[in-house]
Parts: structure tokens; sequence; C-alpha cells
């Protein structure tokens, strides 16, 4: 009971830090919708919600569930040599770009307006500067889909921190988290 009166005392940042995926994973599986679900996941990264997104896999292509505007601007292929995501589907493993406009990849999402009343227009225009993105396995290490987080910013010292380790490890843990949940089954 030690634990639990910590965490309403220090608030989710305390909680987080004293007993990580416990937290985490308790405040994830809560998620009723990918919209929560996302929500949720910006808090813990200190991200806005539309630098987050949640693709499933279905028939070879991964198809947005999240943010909404994303659903309808089309799906990435799984066998596609310059998306990231499929690059993550395709090897089942976590990647990590604190330098991401260098890396090679299809930038046509970036493209599309999120338009949310937390966003500024400055951060509409921006780019993605820093990426981390988990594939979603089942039981079994099928793909179900992939987790992205990114930080955005005209360049990487506006975008905010780098990622590291520990918060790769984190969207492990939220990709474990969010393969059990209803919506992505």
């Amino acid at each position: 009971m030690q634990g639990k009166r910590n965490s309403d005392k220090g608030g989710t940042a305390a909680a987080a830090a004293r007993a990580p995926n416990a937290s985490v994973e308790h405040v994830l599986s809560q998620s009723a919708t990918p919209q929560q679900f996302c929500a949720a996941l910006a808090k813990l990264f200190g991200v806005r919600p539309t630098e987050v997104a949640l693709m499933r896999l279905e028939k070879g292509l991964l198809s947005f569930l999240y943010p909404e505007e994303l659903k309808t601007a089309g799906s990435i292929p799984v066998s596609s040599s310059s998306a990231v995501a499929a690059h993550t589907a395709s090897t089942k493993k976590t990647e990590l770009f604190n330098a991401f406009v260098k890396v090679k990849h299809a930038s046509i999402f970036e493209s599309v307006k999120l338009i949310k009343p937390e966003d500024s227009d400055q951060t509409e225009q921006s780019t993605i500067q820093k990426l981390m993105s988990a594939p979603v396995l089942d039981a079994q290490r099928k793909v179900l889909g992939v987790l992205q987080v990114c930080r955005k910013g005209f360049d990487p010292a506006n975008a905010g921190p780098d990622f590291t380790l520990d918060d790769l490890q984190q969207l492990e843990l939220a990709a474990k988290v969010v393969s059990n949940l209803p919506f992505l089954k």
C-alpha cells in the first residue's frame, strides 16, 4: 500500500519514476480507444497528441488508427523500402532517431495537416526531428501494428530533448500494452 500512497502524492511523472512499468502499464491499459491510448502516451512522453501515431497491420498494409486525419490519407505497404513504419514492422525491432531529418524516409504523411486545438501554427508547419518506432506484436510475435512517437520542430533544438534508451524501453512497454487492447485486434 505504501507504493500507492506515493503515486498519489507525487503525480503521474513522479509515480512513473518510482515504478515506471507498473504505472505506465496501468495508465495505458485503461484506454478504450486509440485516441485515449495515444493521448495518454503523449502525456507520458511530454509530446503533443499529434506527435503520436498508431497503425494496425491489415493485409500487408499499415493503416492509421491515430491521428484521425491520417486515417483517410492512405496506408503504408509493409514492403515499402522508404517508410520507417514498414521497416519497423518487417524487422520487428524498435528504432530511435534523434536526427530524423537525415534519415531517408517517406514524408508523404508529414504533409497532411494535423489540426488540433493544442497545436499552434508553428507546430503544424514544422517537421519531424526526432522519432521512435516500435512494432506491436502479439504473444506469438506476429505483427499487429506499429507505434510511433516523434518530436516536431524547425530544427532539433526547437523540437525538444533527444529520446533516450529509457524512452525507447517505455515505448516497447506501451506497444506490449496496446497489443492486448481490443481496438487493435
